[in-house]
């Protein structure tokens, strides 16, 4: 049923300073000078007095292969699905936290779809690490590549094989024009060198915060794998988000951001089945696998060139309940191990939260 998902989150009565911007999952309502001021002052936020501040609201929509995909059973989303993420990146973020990393964009979490955010400028750079070589990695080291992203790898490895070190590939978060040696495409490999030549393009604030997001990158990855080990899940890959925020004092600093750690910002593996030599995902890469084999040609959703194809396909067709309800069950498990109980899926989203908004925040229109 639709009231099991939350899959409109763009048009809450939320009183906000311009439009909404809504992206493939969630929401960012921009608060008024005046609110986000006074929230500031009486949450006691430990941001500059007149930082900008936002409500983002976590929907239920799964998005794979650059679409948003739907449900027969009147499911447009998965069930539990914004609950689950948001309740493991706020674990990751406040152990990042008390671990004396740095802090990230989110400054309160009053509901389990919601977010009360600071805004942050981006770094236009996706920090991807890799612990193992698979998925697109592996099919260009398969195609013969053994360049990526500035670091070379040696011959004679095969698929899903743990590395020697975490690697970081970064890739551009946009288009990024004009910069020699960097293709004018969204999504393209960059290496260390490159970022340390075109350092403010990519916005950041000096060239040795280069290094900088390197270390918390390394670092928030190492945390992540040591927390999973003893729950026999193995970190395989993920993305990080950075972005410049200004503290009380005023200062600008580098910050986590976005999601992390999620089954849909990382690839998780089950520790048992790949010591008996199989791969179980914990992950949104299981959803991908099975959309791949259950459309009659593949390619539809491989093929860039097919996009505004494959984007008309996902909005006709509906789903088997079963693919998202398999989906779900894998979210809500793997939030319940990684925080340790279970994860509080409202069953009235948006009346809840609208509730909390107006009551606790005065913030509703």
């Amino acid at each position: 049923m639709d009231s099991e998902v939350l899959a409109v989150n763009d048009s809450l009565p939320i009183r906000c300073s311009g439009p909404v911007h809504s992206g493939k999952v969630r929401s960012v309502y921009w608060l008024t000078p005046e609110d986000s001021a006074r929230l500031i002052a009486d949450r006691e936020y430990p941001v500059a007095a007149d930082a900008e501040l936002a409500v983002m609201v976590i929907s239920d929509r799964i998005s794979a292969f650059d679409c948003i995909w739907h449900g027969d059973e009147g499911l447009a989303g998965v069930p539990g699905k914004g609950a689950a993420l948001n309740a493991i990146s706020q674990f990751w973020f406040s152990e990042f936290k008390q671990a004396g990393l740095a802090r990230s964009h989110i400054l309160e979490v009053p509901h389990p779809l919601v977010w009360i955010v600071q805004r942050a400028r981006p770094v236009l750079v996706e920090a991807i690490a890799r612990r193992f070589i698979t998925g697109s990695m592996w099919r260009a080291y398969e195609r013969g590549e053994r360049l990526f992203c500035g670091i070379a790898l040696p011959d004679g490895l095969h698929r899903d094989q743990r590395l020697s070190e975490t690697l970081l590939t970064p890739s551009t978060k946009g288009v990024m024009r004009g910069l020699a040696g960097v293709p004018e495409a969204d999504d393209t490999n960059v290496s260390k060198a490159q970022l340390l030549t075109h350092w403010q393009a990519f916005g950041f604030q000096s060239q040795s915060d280069v290094g900088h997001y390197e270390r918390l990158l390394k670092q928030g990855v190492a945390l992540i794998a040591d927390r999973l080990n003893p729950l026999d899940l193995m970190l395989v890959d993920t993305k990080f988000e950075f972005g410049y925020a200004r503290d009380e004092q005023g200062h600008d600093t580098l910050i986590y951001m976005d999601e992390v750690g999620t089954p849909d910002s990382s690839r998780i593996w089950d520790g048992v089945a790949y010591r008996a030599g199989s791969v179980v995902e914990n992950s949104k890469e299981e959803f991908r696998q099975a959309l791949l084999h259950h459309v009659n040609d593949p390619d539809l959703l491989l093929d860039h060139r097919r996009f505004e194809e494959r984007q008309r396909f996902a909005q006709s067709h509906a789903l088997p309940a079963g693919m998202l309800r398999s989906l779900s069950e894998i979210y809500l498990s793997l939030a319940k191990r990684i925080v340790g109980a279970p994860v509080e899926v409202p069953e009235k989203p948006l009346e809840s939260m609208m509730a909390i908004l107006a009551d606790d925040f005065g913030i509703a229109q």
